[in-house]
């Protein structure tokens, strides 16, 4: 049997990785996301339909599809994250990560002793690794990731706090919060350059720290872009904007009928 590679592993050997993002409750959704050759899925608890069941079958399904397992939490919620990690999640996002005390609540809430708090009852996660308690307890601290979410001026500003926690292997930039925050609230600008010139300098920081840096991406040239600056975790390509845009082109295939359909008094074709 080949060697599981975990999702560490790739990021921490500069490996880009490229993970759609869920939010619709389903575990087919993010299998096809998987099988369609997305290298992680992220299942969305924070703005998502998902609950806790809900998110322990994607999960499962995710891996079955050959991809790795992300999870965003709920803002705060570090008991969670460390259930979710029992389940097979290799990768926790947290959000609204804004001190050194919340990377440490967080980080340690996913590690074991003596890194961490971590309660022993991994049984998910070791079935879905293929290994043994052993085995499992004696590698999960390097396997398994817990990526602070920077999207506020505040962690801007307690960045170097953050990057300190040795326990926390790294950041990950939400654009579009990041960029209501630098505007005050004024503008909603993730693709602006105020923006990218604060992710090019979040991604320096987390690098000269050792830290893995992930992002989410709007296109495929923010994805290029985010590369370059040294992210290693991209998020491009959304569960409702797949559905809208498929269903918006496969109507257009069919626009001829529209007319048709209008002199014959319907409203919908």
């Amino acid at each position: 049997m080949t060697e599981k590679q975990f999702l560490a592993d790739k990021m921490r050997s500069g490996q880009p990785v490229v993970t759609s993002w869920c939010f619709l409750r389903s575990a087919m959704i993010p299998e096809i996301l998987a099988r369609a050759g997305y290298g992680a899925v992220t299942i969305d608890m924070q703005h998502g339909m998902y609950d806790f069941d809900g998110t322990v079958d994607a999960v499962t399904h995710i891996a079955l599809g050959g991809a790795h397992p992300i999870v965003r939490i709920p803002v705060g919620d570090n008991a969670l994250a460390g259930r979710l990690i029992d389940m097979g999640a290799e990768c926790i996002i947290a959000p609204m990560i804004n001190s050194k005390a919340d990377a440490e609540a967080f980080a340690r809430a996913l590690k074991y002793p003596p890194v961490g708090d971590r309660s022993w009852s991994p049984r998910r996660a070791v079935m879905l690794t293929g290994q043994t308690n052993e085995e499992y307890l004696k590698a999960s601290n390097s396997q398994t990731l817990g990526l602070a979410m920077i999207e506020t001026r505040e962690a801007i500003d307690a960045l170097d706090d953050i990057l300190s926690v040795p326990e926390l292997d790294g950041i990950f930039v939400g654009p579009s919060d990041l960029s209501l925050s630098l505007s005050n609230g004024s503008a909603l600008d993730p693709n602006g350059e105020a923006t990218a010139r604060a992710c090019a300098e979040i991604a320096q920081k987390a690098l000269a720290a050792g830290k893995l840096a992930g992002i989410f991406c709007l296109s495929g040239e923010k994805v290029e872009e985010a590369v370059s600056m040294g992210y290693r975790l991209i998020s491009h390509g959304i569960d409702t904007l797949f559905i809208d845009g498929a269903a918006r082109n496969a109507l257009g295939e069919v626009s001829w009928l529209k007319d048709k359909v209008s002199k014959a008094g319907g409203t919908g074709y």
